[in-house]
């Protein structure tokens, strides 16, 4: 075995050994983070020219915090991965609209990404729940391969839906009456049912139990689960008035109204536990931290103040762990609240991070 793999491999043995340690330290965290680093400062290239120029190596970084964190935007300009391109097992992709206008993330093995996935899902969202009848609002992964979202989606029914859990998108569109169909029968037999899919993908529902004047009472047990914000595919609706209508379109309480936070360019989600008040309080498993940072100077805020959030994602070892998003956030006890996305000084400091970024990674 080459002295890359061999070094790969071991990353992977390390890493799913401390997803399995819930009770994991701050101290082993950040020995675990450091670890990361010195992996991807050596063999990331356009990576270690940009920590270079920082001046920030694995012989001068001693705390996680103080690992360079990447602009999101760099992953649609750079190939940001440890392996080679081609030995990847698979590679997610953000949405857009050309091939050269989408960041891609590369992964040698599904193994880390799965089980990040499924170890939260279990806790955050399951709850010591088995299995629940499932209804799915976004295409599956046979039709959509390069979606982290369908992947997502796709572990979710499998391994913690019933049999009789549908995917209620296909090339056609949203198939209303089956979702209906589906509805209706979980009410009549007070079977608990969870809708989950793209934050869009619930608007045109919404508009069509409006338009037939259809409400449902969903029993005791169901949830929903939304993420991914509208995008432009649907008209944008208040955090507010979002909730209040899924809760009076499907008679589920808001408390049960989850939302999920993740990204192509990360292997782990974030969630809340409900949308009682927004914005909710959201929060991820022991192998990921978040910061909130002045996008001029990268310093870290105290707690309460707006900034632009990073995240520390130890499951996301093939590429860079740390990422300065385009997400507007504050610190909070016990996690973070997201406040949209940057606008202003903050939006210029991120675009001045990219094209530093850049101009480092491809000197």
């Amino acid at each position: 075995m080459a002295q890359a793999e061999m070094a790969q491999a071991e990353i992977i043995d390390a890493l799913m050994a401390f997803l399995g340690q819930p009770g994991a330290s701050e101290a082993e965290f950040e020995a675990m983070a450091l670890r990361l680093f010195g992996y991807q400062f050596r063999h990331n290239e356009p990576y270690r020219r940009f920590a270079l120029r920082r001046g920030r190596t694995p012989l001068t970084v001693r705390r996680w915090r103080d690992i360079p964190p990447v602009p999101i935007k760099a992953f649609k300009d750079l190939t940001l991965s440890c392996c080679p391109p081609e030995a990847a097992e698979r590679v997610f992709m953000t949405s857009g609209t050309t091939q050269a206008g989408r960041g891609r993330s590369y992964h040698p093995t599904l193994a880390v990404w799965d089980r990040s996935m499924l170890d939260t899902f279990r806790r955050r969202v399951m709850r010591g729940r088995g299995r629940i009848r499932m209804g799915i609002l976004f295409p599956d992964e046979a039709a959509l391969p390069n979606s982290s979202l369908a992947r997502y989606l796709t572990l979710a029914r499998r391994e913690f839906g019933t049999p009789e859990s549908a995917v209620l998108v296909g090339a056609a569109g949203l198939d209303r009456d089956a979702l209906l169909a589906a509805l209706a029968r979980a009410e009549a037999e007070a079977e608990p049912y969870a809708l989950l899919g793209a934050s869009y993908a619930f608007v045109p529902v919404l508009d069509a139990l409006a338009a037939r004047g259809r409400r449902f009472a969903l029993p005791e047990g169901s949830f929903i689960l939304d993420t991914g914000g509208f995008k432009g595919q649907s008209r944008e609706l208040d955090p507010d008035e979002f909730y209040d209508a899924l809760s009076a379109g499907f008679g589920v309480p808001r408390a049960a109204c989850l939302n999920m936070y993740g990204m192509t360019e990360l292997s782990t989600q974030f969630y809340d536990d409900g949308n009682a008040t927004c914005p909710s309080l959201k929060s991820g498993p022991h192998w990921i931290r978040s910061r909130v940072v002045d996008p001029l100077t990268g310093a870290d805020l105290p707690e309460g103040e707006r900034g632009v959030l990073v995240h520390h994602d130890l499951a996301h070892f093939n590429a860079v762990s740390a990422i300065l998003t385009e997400d507007a956030g504050e610190i909070a006890p016990g996690g973070f609240r997201l406040l949209g996305r940057v606008d202003g000084e903050a939006s210029k400091g991120c675009s001045l991070a990219v094209a530093e970024f850049l101009a480092a990674a491809q000197g």
